[in-house]
């Protein structure tokens, strides 16, 4: 019982943590508004551990590697911890396919916050149309990059924007994607619901 309270503090606390780096990712990626209350909150909350890995992996093309790789990190560690709490004490694991479980479970992390964004886009385009609110701004400002190329490719369909149907589905599909390979990974196979 005190392991399984233990995994899942643990998993809420990295999952948490993790949303907040890969926030800071998707707002570098974004372009968004730097001086928006909530990036301001999302940068000094990353800030500790980014600046030191800063040192070390640089950016690239407008690509923030070091969030990544802090994002990756936490989630490999976090699986170890989950692992030595399950097995008591420390197991043998394949270094590599801790990785992968990692990698996968951030970029699983990634559509998903891209999933609820639009749903949050598309539920304030309905209640608060032109709202100033920096988290509705921020959100709007994290969607763009993600919408803007379907918007593109569909035609116009008089005032209706359809762009985030098209999303969802591309989303789902990429979700889908991903839990197989999870499961071909054997990330199902150590009992967690991630």
């Amino acid at each position: 019982m005190l392991a399984d309270i233990l995994i899942t503090i643990l998993l809420i606390a990295s999952t948490f943590y993790m949303t907040i780096v890969l926030l800071r990712f998707l707002l570098q990626l974004a372009r968004a508004d730097f001086y928006n209350p909530i990036s301001q909150f999302v940068v000094k909350a990353t800030n500790p551990p980014l600046k030191p890995l800063r040192r070390v992996i640089p950016g690239w093309g407008g690509i923030d590697g070091a969030s990544l790789v802090l994002a990756i990190a936490i989630q490999a560690i976090t699986f170890l911890l989950i692992l030595i709490a399950l097995n008591g004490g420390i197991p043998s694991f394949n270094p590599i396919t801790l990785m992968v479980w990692a990698v996968l479970n951030v970029l699983d992390l990634i559509v998903k916050i891209y999933f609820w964004s639009v749903i949050a886009v598309v539920v304030v385009s309905w209640i608060a149309p032109g709202s100033s609110h920096p988290a509705i701004q921020l959100v709007a400002q994290i969607t763009e990059p993600v919408m803007r190329p379907v918007r593109n490719i569909m035609p116009s369909m008089g005032g209706l924007d359809l762009s985030p149907i098209i999303v969802f589905l591309i989303l789902n599909v990429i979700s889908v994607v991903i839990e197989h390979m999870k499961m071909a990974a054997g990330l199902g196979s150590i009992g967690l619901g991630l």
